[in-house]
């Protein structure tokens, strides 16, 4: 397809993208919970035609374009959970849903696949092989829709998958593509620090968890200074200290949570053996007991280097080397290394950021948002890109 040709159709369809956008956006629903926003995508996929459509879970969409010419198969994926947030924004089209909001940019990722399923449905002609849009549900939430939807048999004959994410600390009209490892395996630690309870005047008679609580939090920095390679990327973050209920009494226990985030195998399996030394070592010493739990989170995302070229080559036809931007690997964490583990894949940013318009707040905030003109070079990228991987 000749890339003029292209750029006029995602051109046309910007205005309906952007309501839908605007749609998912007012009408959030949290993980697991996709229900109204699942059905709204798949009579939304149904008018366009050309599309064998399923539901390989509750909450998640599948849409099969098959081409009118042999060739390999695709797989775009876009999430489609909100977070549960109170949304501060106080635009039109601002959350109706108390407590949810879309803070991550989900919203666009759906009205942009979306966008890109309704041209290339009008290209089908054009199409060698197939391309199989996957609508995931409850990507924030552990373990996940992709690890379901892949049980479901989503990726069954696939080729390649390709994936895009809203960036706000990107600015409007970059588009970053990683060679290799690109987000983190983000796992979660749960702490318990079980001392003995008593008056806060009397301190000798108790066994103080937030003292030894406090230790444990210091001294589990140490892993990440101490006991790692400095080159290795390690982070070991406490996100969570609770304890006491008033202000003359010593508690009894102190519950604590955090995360880790790596991308080496070796070194991710090495870290819970290291934060439990650590934990038993400081409570036995005050004569304190403890709870430990360790859960390991999605993979990293690990990003294939020709489908990266594709994607890298893709943004420089499109929209030329001032739009192109290489990234380094950051320690979110992501889903999509899921599909990977069944096809090479390459996930990208669209940069959605503009300190114009005051879009300058971080995912997961209550006034997160992006620029809407981020969604058309999202969808003329995955448009463009399709033909480059399928021909």
């Amino acid at each position: 397809m000749q890339t003029i040709a292209l750029d006029k159709l995602v051109e046309q369809t910007k205005e309906e993208v952007i309501a839908w956008r605007r749609h998912f956006h007012q009408h959030p629903e949290l993980s697991f919970h996709e229900e109204k926003t699942a059905q709204y995508v798949y009579e939304t996929l149904q008018s366009f035609g050309n599309l064998e459509l399923s539901r390989p879970t509750k909450t998640s969409v599948m849409a099969r374009l098959i081409g009118s010419q042999p060739g390999k198969v695709l797989a775009i994926r876009a999430d489609m959970d909100a977070l549960p947030i109170e949304e501060e924004n106080t635009f039109e089209f601002a959350s109706e849903n108390p407590g949810v909001m879309h803070a991550c940019g989900h919203d666009g990722h759906t009205a942009m696949l979306l966008g890109t399923a309704k041209i290339l449905t009008s290209l089908k002609d054009e199409i060698k092989g197939e391309v199989r849009f996957l609508f995931q549900h409850a990507e924030e939430l552990f373990p996940g829709g992709a690890e379901e939807m892949v049980q479901a048999g989503v990726m069954d004959g696939v080729d390649m998958v390709i994936g895009a994410h809203l960036w706000a600390p990107m600015k409007l009209g970059k588009v970053g593509v990683a060679y290799g490892p690109m987000m983190a395996a983000p796992d979660t630690f749960y702490i318990t620090v079980e001392g003995k309870g008593g008056h806060a005047a009397l301190p000798h008679d108790t066994i103080d968890s937030i003292a030894v609580a406090a230790q444990v939090v210091t001294n589990l920095q140490h892993i990440v200074s101490r006991n790692t390679d400095p080159l290795d990327n390690l982070v070991l973050s406490v996100t969570q200290f609770v304890a006491g209920t008033t202000h003359n009494v010593i508690p009894g226990s102190v519950e604590i949570c955090g995360t880790v985030r790596s991308f080496d195998a070796e070194l991710r399996k090495s870290v819970p053996a290291l934060m439990e030394r650590v934990v038993k070592g400081i409570t036995e010493a005050h004569g304190a007991q403890y709870k430990f739990k360790y859960e390991f989170g999605y993979r990293p995302v690990i990003n294939n280097d020709e489908l990266t070229k594709a994607i890298e080559e893709t943004v420089l036809e499109v929209f030329g080397e001032e739009t192109l931007e290489l990234m380094k690997p950051n320690m979110g964490g992501e889903d999509f290394s899921a599909y990977q583990q069944k096809a090479p894949g390459t996930y990208f940013y669209v940069g959605a950021g503009n300190k114009e318009k005051d879009i300058v707040y971080p995912h997961h905030h209550a006034r997160f948002t992006i620029d809407e003109n981020a969604l058309e070079i999202g969808v003329n990228t995955f448009v463009h890109a399709t033909f480059k991987l399928l021909d």
